[in-house]
């Protein structure tokens, strides 16, 4: 999910709705690792990005049933739940639905400590292409990626949201002097190279956009 927010009382509000009600409230429905992170150098809204992992898409489904019910959930969460309209908790919230890949199925939570966070969005001409650049992943390019440093907390293909077709993925680094060199080594490395020599894997051919986002964890993120 993506929070634009107007204002430092919105971001408070919506923090401390995460912290305090809806973190908790997800950790007892079996979601672990729940990430709120803000971007790290803001340009014109106030952003707040947050990853919730489901188990499954049953478990997704039955999510704000669950929460509707949860009585500790809506005592924390009243604030935000229940803000009116002249003075809202958020302007927007922009949310998507992915589909973990085959050769990461599961988010990998970083060691807890002063770390960035690169969000990465590649949108494709195509579905087919999509599905493409996903193979490519799943065929070598995660591997590389973790080999060389370019840590992977997720990916994702988008089965719902905005900017369709795409995959989205989340890096992390110590620092940006990290990120800038482990992305320099990933350029001429030999299997990288290979993969991306392919023909059917040729950039032009399966990505059209590339969005990427710096994000830092707020305090009480579980990644």
């Amino acid at each position: 999910r993506t929070y634009t927010l107007k204002n430092e009382a919105q971001q408070k509000l919506v923090e401390d709705y995460f912290q305090n009600a809806a973190i908790p409230a997800f950790n007892r429905l079996g979601s672990k690792n729940i990430g709120v992170f803000r971007e790290l150098s803001p340009t014109e809204n106030i952003k707040l990005y947050v990853v919730i992992p489901f188990a499954s898409l049953a478990a997704f489904l039955k999510t704000q049933e669950s929460l509707d019910k949860d009585a500790a959930y809506n005592e924390a969460g009243t604030a935000y739940l229940n803000a009116p309209a002249a003075t809202p908790a958020y302007e927007r919230i922009e949310s998507s639905l992915f589909r973990a890949f085959a050769q990461m199925p599961r988010m990998e939570v970083p060691e807890k400590k002063s770390r960035i966070f690169e969000l990465r969005r590649y949108e494709s001409s195509g579905e087919a292409a999509g599905k493409k650049k996903i193979e490519m992943f799943d065929k070598g390019e995660i591997d590389i990626f973790k080999r060389v440093g370019l840590t992977p907390v997720f990916f994702g293909e988008a089965l719902i949201g905005t900017f369709r077709p795409n995959l989205t993925y989340m890096l992390t680094f110590d620092d940006m002097a990290e990120h800038d060199q482990n992305w320099k080594t990933f350029g001429p490395d030999p299997e990288w190279k290979r993969i991306s020599s392919i023909p059917e894997y040729a950039n032009a051919r399966i990505v059209s956009r590339i969005t990427r986002t710096f994000l830092v964890p707020t305090e009480f993120s579980q990644v």
